[in-house]
């Protein structure tokens, strides 16, 4: 096997085609994106004659801490053996060692795998001398809905209640879902957003990092902004990403507390907005083609006992929003750290009161 770096968009995107398991975190965008927000990336491929894996990676710079990180990567062609995917791991994690790392100052590597959680691929890792991060960067455990078969079919899975509320959407006239592709209506999209992070007590990407990410996705047609309004008042939005073939919910938010024209109004949470801009978006996707609907992240260990949450994760009133919608989970291997310094300990210690905090 040798690794060399791509540097063409059409040989990227055309190898992703290819594979099964893979999230626009390694797509061609997601590195333009990064690059735009000012790091430095690598476009690595390993070949044996053929290509067999890519991984994007990029340069965090942190008062924290310096490091490389591999989002959801690398991606690996279908049906390879696991002496095969170690091999690629080892090639992957010398050339970053050897090449990058020292000239960028890095104190770690980073690794946010997308592979199945076994003990098979956690040795792997183990074996190779990581160890798991104090905390995670991107979803490890996901909800996936296959939306090939028929609307009739997708809602005669939901859960009885969330089939319940998207048809009580369907007939109050005072409800309206916008699906928008004109980066101005961000705008509509940030209030919300940002009351949603105060009550839920995250953190916001700044204006430019989502207007960034927009307008990168814009040019491949491959995102939208999707606006729920109450008697004409914005109470709920979200921004899909639509690639090779997924529709991707990624960044969200709703008003749990609003005034609404042309009269008062309860709770945003008890107008079952959000519900009807879900069901419009899968219909969306599936009218573009995509034949899954990944949820993005929800509470590790998420169980339900007749329709309630039962784990206290601050993610269980999200994670029993999207589980409603029907699907299945995928629990993907845990963020992985291969240490480089000494310096890679504060930012251990730095993360894991971060993660303390915020009760993850």
């Amino acid at each position: 096997m040798e690794i060399r770096e791509i540097t063409n968009k059409e040989e990227w995107e055309g190898f992703l085609a290819q594979c099964a398991e893979k999230t626009f975190l390694q797509s061609w965008n997601w590195g333009v994106f990064n690059e735009q927000m000012g790091s430095k990336i690598w476009r690595l491929g390993v070949y044996d004659k053929d290509l067999l894996a890519v991984a994007l990676i990029y340069k965090v710079s942190a008062r924290r801490g310096t490091f490389l990180f591999i989002p959801h990567g690398p991606v690996m062609i279908d049906g390879l053996t696991p002496q095969d995917k170690k091999e690629i791991l080892q090639i992957i994690l010398i050339h970053l060692t050897e090449n990058i790392a020292e000239k960028e100052r890095a104190s770690f590597i980073r690794f946010s795998p997308i592979l199945d959680r076994s003990d098979e691929n956690a040795a792997v890792f183990a074996n190779m001398g990581f160890r798991e991060a104090p905390i995670h960067m991107h979803p490890e455990v996901t909800w996936e809905l296959n939306i090939a078969p028929s609307e009739e079919e997708i809602l005669a899975d939901m859960r009885k209640t969330t089939r319940y509320l998207i048809r009580q959407a369907q007939k109050n006239t005072d409800i309206e879902i916008v699906k928008s592709n004109n980066i101005e209506d961000l705008k509509l999209f940030w209030p919300v957003y940002r009351e949603t992070a105060k009550r839920h007590h995250f953190v916001v990407f700044p204006e430019k990092y989502l207007s960034n990410e927009f307008s990168i996705f814009s040019d491949d047609n491959e995102v939208s902004v999707f606006l729920g309004k109450y008697k004409h008042q914005v109470i709920s939005a979200a921004i899909f990403v639509f690639w090779q073939g997924t529709c991707f919910y990624h960044h969200s938010g709703s008003l749990a507390k609003f005034s609404a024209k042309g009269g008062s109004a309860p709770g945003g949470n008890k107008i079952p907005v959000s519900y009807l801009l879900q069901w419009e978006a899968i219909k969306e996707a599936r009218g573009r083609g995509c034949k899954a609907y990944n949820f993005w992240g929800i509470a590790p260990e998420m169980e339900t006992e007749s329709g309630v949450a039962k784990s206290r994760h601050p993610w269980a009133g999200l994670s029993l929003f999207k589980m409603g919608f029907g699907g299945y989970r995928k629990n993907y291997i845990k963020t992985q750290d291969f240490v480089l310094s000494s310096k890679y300990w504060l930012n251990f210690v730095i993360e894991k009161i971060r993660k303390h905090k915020r009760n993850l």
